[in-house]
């Protein structure tokens, strides 16, 4: 392997990163409100919102992104491996996700067919976008500094679209719906007119966030460049890369470790809502955003009016903007550390700031905000490298075994992703379901299903991190012994 010094302008990182912030529009939208949007705006039952998420997500997962990554890793154009599948999807993908989040006019059958059918072209072409993306950073350069410093731009980008979409997308999406309402929206096909605001909101908003995407996705397939050839005496059967790839152990440690990470960050994200409507109270809510409401009510900004959404979007708000600090150091930390040091401390110190909502009371606003914030810095650390790792063990691959099947590898990332997705969200619809969770509960919940709400922004999602901690002991690459070789 030659693996010179491979520097990357400024424009290529910006260029490549904006890939990752379409991507988590979509993406940051599921993890957040998918359980919120099946049960009480599209109106699904609690079980069958968490079967369609979990037996569509498994399918996705475990045959969406090997065929993709076999299919990616054999792609020859003028254009590269896996930079043409950015361009080929950008479209689709973008008509496919205003159309997931959109409630039509069906019976209740009908929705649920249409759900499925959404849902599964929807992680479909995510999986045609997205895991060639990923795999593009393998071979963009062969510099593990560079490497490093491309996952800190991309991570930055994740944040921007995760900002957008955990603090201003739902008061957008209440405000939006309330406009269209006023100005003759049909509101017929909804159960209440909160409904009806949401439901009419996030499809808007959703259009607007897609077509925005789709054109962040065509600059990034204009903007990289593929530097890194496989040899021609790589090629090889699809039996013969999965082959190695089950030999790979640091390459399923990733996978478990990616899953694990992803069930945390969709159980957690997707109850978030769940804890501010149900469990935070409003009153004592009020009162702490107060001064900060009023300053945002002043600058012009007049779409935070809902107490519980504008809570759980500075709630998010914060965590994120220390997210942004902590990737800021995980380059340096990570070059003079190592990469699975840092992951496994930083990891285990931000699994403390989950557990400890499990104490907070529900008027405990300071705190429970002050702990989200030092959970979203401590997490920001390990972000960049996780991303990282997955290049490292291509390389590894490549040393190994000879092979490097780049895109295949990277589908450990999607792969794991979307397990995690599935499982995490299933569960919190599962979870709330057997808690005895109601849907637009006129009555309130029950204190049965409140405790169920907090256990899933606690307990439940702190046991998967911990146990990535533990399996990164297990995880060993000693990049600087293969490259010497």
């Amino acid at each position: 392997m030659n693996y010179i010094s491979q520097r990357l302008s400024i424009k290529e990182k910006v260029g490549y990163s904006l890939g990752d912030l379409s991507a988590n529009l979509v993406f940051q939208s599921l993890i957040t409100f998918l359980a919120w949007y099946y049960t009480n705006i599209y109106g699904l039952n609690e079980n069958d919102a968490a079967w369609i998420i979990f037996l569509v997500g498994v399918i996705a997962a475990c045959l969406f992104n090997p065929i993709i990554g076999a299919l990616a890793d054999r792609t020859k154009s003028r254009w590269g491996k896996f930079r043409p599948w950015i361009l080929w999807t950008a479209v689709p993908l973008g008509v496919i996700s205003v159309l997931a989040f959109t409630t039509p006019d069906f019976s209740y059958s009908g929705k649920v067919i249409y759900a499925v059918v959404t849902y599964t072209l929807l992680l479909l072409l995510y999986a045609g976008s997205n895991l060639p993306y990923s795999a593009l950073s393998g071979v963009i350069t062969g510099d593990m500094k560079e490497r490093n410093s491309i996952s800190s731009y991309r991570f930055v980008a994740v944040m921007i679209a995760q900002f957008f979409v955990q603090v201003l997308m739902l008061p957008l999406v209440i405000h939006v719906g309330k406009i269209k309402i006023a100005n003759g929206a049909s509101i017929d096909i909804y159960g209440n007119i909160e409904q009806a605001q949401q439901a009419i909101g996030i499809e808007s908003v959703m259009t607007w966030m897609a077509v925005i995407g789709t054109i962040l996705l065509i600059i990034t397939f204009f903007t990289t460049k593929e530097r890194i050839v496989p040899k021609e005496e790589e090629s090889s059967s699809v039996k013969e890369d999965f082959s190695y790839l089950i030999k790979n152990i640091p390459w399923i440690i990733i996978l478990s470790v990616t899953t694990l990470i992803f069930i945390t960050l969709s159980m957690r994200g997707g109850s978030a809502l769940f804890y501010f409507k149900n469990y935070v109270i409003e009153e004592n809510l009020s009162e702490f955003l107060a001064p900060l409401l009023s300053f945002i009510n002043d600058i012009g900004i007049e779409f935070f009016n809902d107490i519980p959404s504008a809570g759980f979007g500075i709630f998010n708000g914060g965590g994120i903007i220390f997210m942004i600090l902590g990737i800021s150091l995980s380059k340096p930390l990570a070059d003079r550390f190592g990469k699975r040091n840092i992951f496994g401390l930083f990891l285990f110190i931000s699994t403390l700031f989950i557990l400890i909502f499990y104490f907070f009371k529900g008027d405990q606003i300071a705190l429970i905000f002050i702990s989200q914030i030092l959970h979203g810095f401590f997490y920001g650390i390990t972000i960049p490298l996780l991303w990282a790792m997955i290049a490292d063990v291509a390389d590894y691959s490549e040393w190994k075994f000879y092979k490097r099947a780049t895109a295949l590898i990277f589908s450990a990332m999607m792969v794991g992703l979307k397990l995690g997705l599935t499982i995490g969200s299933s569960l919190v619809t599962q979870i709330l379901s057997s808690y005895g969770y109601v849907a637009n509960s006129e009555l309130g919940q029950s204190s049965e299903a409140i405790l169920g709400t907090k256990l899933l922004v606690s307990v439940y999602p702190a046991i998967p991190f911990l146990l990535g901690v533990v399996l990164l002991f297990f995880y060993e690459i000693n990049l600087l012994q293969f490259f010497d070789n």
